[in-house]
């Protein structure tokens, strides 16, 4: 398989609330805009990756979560408590030292906020070891 391009699609219960939430309280910038321009679809910039939502389902699955790495998650943290943003899981070290702090979109999906400490093996090159 040679993938060229990927993203995950949220079928919104409510397509505006979601997209504000995206854009409005995470920050996400938007990539592009398609489809009705009364009700369109927006897919957004994802770190390497892209988000779309669009259109409506009845829900979110709980078995997907988003997993978006983060620079500083003290900082959103307080960024988005301040946004009365409902924290699932406040900040904390995991056992294989990740640090993660969780909460939910609109329509439940999880969504995990990961800061790689400097010292963690993924910042590190491990291609001589």
């Amino acid at each position: 398989m040679d993938v060229l391009s990927s993203r995950v699609i949220v079928r919104a219960r409510d397509r505006e609330r979601s997209q504000a939430f995206y854009r409005d309280v995470l920050g996400l910038a938007v990539y592009r805009e398609f489809g009705d321009p009364a009700a369109p679809g927006l897919v957004f910039f994802l770190g390497s990756s892209l988000l779309e939502v669009s259109g409506s389902g009845a829900g979110a699955s709980t078995d997907t979560a988003l997993w978006l790495q983060v620079r500083d998650i003290r900082a959103e943290h307080d960024r988005l408590v301040g946004l009365d943003v409902s924290i699932v899981r406040e900040p904390r070290t995991e056992p294989w030292g990740l640090v993660e702090m969780w909460l939910a979109d609109p329509d439940g999906l999880p969504i995990v906020l990961v800061e790689i400490p400097v010292d963690h093996p993924l910042r590190r090159d491990q291609r001589g070891l």
